[in-house]
């Protein structure tokens, strides 16, 4: 077997589709509510988290421990990956988007918090029933899916626009 050439190589690799990746932490507190932070780029609410800089060789596990210490000053190994979700693109690329579980925080944690003023307004603590509320689209679906992974004790969810599949 031969060594592909280089310049051709790099042209094929050039050539392959895109997809963006994105990674967040769903953090709760001892009553079971979902801390959400207010970005100040767009409409709705989010979990900490944000794009991937694989690029520069981060995993997505790397990326939502980086976004999490950025966004609300935590530093916080995330826990288990609970759902993986496909998200196609109108106007992007597709984006594949992980949720991992960032246990319940204590109360001492929530009062550490420290906001990244250039991107966030604010941060809440949402109950599970209100969250389709304050998530738009997708997200909303992708966040109750990881939610009924932890209630569950199940696996880790495969998503198709915020929808299992499989």
């Amino acid at each position: 077997m031969t060594t592909p050439d280089i310049p051709d190589y790099a042209t094929y690799i050039a050539g392959l589709p895109r997809v963006l990746a994105g990674a967040a932490t769903v953090f709760r507190d001892a009553g079971g509510r979902v801390l959400l932070v207010e970005p100040n780029y767009r409409d709705g609410w989010a979990l900490p988290g944000g794009t991937i800089e694989s690029d520069a060789g981060e995993t997505p596990r790397q990326g939502a421990r980086r976004e999490t210490l950025e966004e609300i000053g935590l530093d916080r190994e995330p826990g288990r990956l609970l759902a993986v979700d496909w998200v196609p693109g109108t106007g992007r690329p597709p984006l594949v988007s992980y949720i991992y579980d960032g246990g319940v925080l204590a109360e001492e944690e929530f009062k550490a918090i420290r906001l990244q003023e250039e991107e966030l307004l604010s941060w809440r603590l949402v109950p599970r029933d209100e969250l389709a509320a304050h998530l738009p689209g997708s997200l909303g679906h992708r966040v109750l899916a990881a939610l009924d992974v932890l209630t569950e004790g199940t696996g880790t969810a495969e998503l198709e626009n915020g929808h299992r599949v499989g």
